[in-house]
């Protein structure tokens, strides 16, 4: 009886599988400072600090959606993938973690100034949408930056904003992940950063990568 499953089918599982790992060993040791508050503090107490700290994930995100690209690539490991990307993302990355950990704080501040008001029925859910896409659009803009590190970051958010609402169906999915994500990392945080981290992220990286397909072929398109 023959072997169903081909040599390049068994290495392509492994490498999935590797890279899975390996996602998840570089999140938990790039997140560190920001896991380690959340996990050992009251976040309704030490909200602040974790705003300081929020900002120093992004260019951890970055550079691991530059390990998946390079993976799907068939280009370097996921180490040497993620210290590169991290290299030539870092400021970039970090600007733009900077700007979402401000507009969030803004948002939970005035949710919380506002919720006991009569206008809280019309502010707060506007107040809970300006904070979706805040996420969603940095969520694409970090997919975008770790394929084009050279790009404005002012031409990365307005085009991972127009795309994100244009895909929205995309970005839920995505949200919903992380959210479930967010879930597990609250019930179990060592199942969340051990195993199913790098699931939730590369599926976001996945549908943001489709999401920026038509900037991205632009890109591409001078080196035809």
């Amino acid at each position: 009886m023959k072997n169903l499953v081909t040599h390049d089918t068994w290495a392509g599982i492994i490498g999935m599988l590797y890279l899975g790992l390996m996602a998840n060993v570089l999140l938990a040791v790039g997140c560190a400072p920001f896991l380690v508050l959340l996990m050992t503090t009251d976040p309704a107490l030490s909200w602040p600090l974790l705003a300081l700290a929020a900002p120093l994930t992004a260019p951890v995100l970055a550079a691991l959606f530059r390990a998946f690209r390079e993976h799907s690539g068939a280009g370097h490991g996921p180490i040497r993938a993620f210290l590169t990307g991290m290299r030539d993302t870092w400021h970039r990355a970090l600007a733009l973690g900077a700007i979402v950990s401000v507009v969030l704080v803004l948002v939970v501040v005035d949710v919380r100034f506002l919720s006991d008001s009569t206008v809280a029925v019309f502010t707060v859910p506007l107040l809970a949408v300006v904070a979706i896409l805040t996420v969603n659009t940095a969520l694409i803009s970090l997919v975008a930056v770790a394929e084009v590190p050279a790009a404005r970051l002012r031409d990365v958010v307005k085009a991972a904003l127009y795309l994100g609402l244009q895909r929205w169906y995309l970005s839920a999915i995505s949200l919903v992940a992380l959210i479930v994500q967010a879930g597990v990392f609250a019930s179990a945080p060592a199942i969340g950063v051990g195993i199913t981290a790098s699931a939730a992220f590369y599926l976001a990286w996945t549908n943001a990568r489709y999401t920026l397909r038509p900037v991205l072929d632009q890109a591409a398109a001078p080196a035809r």
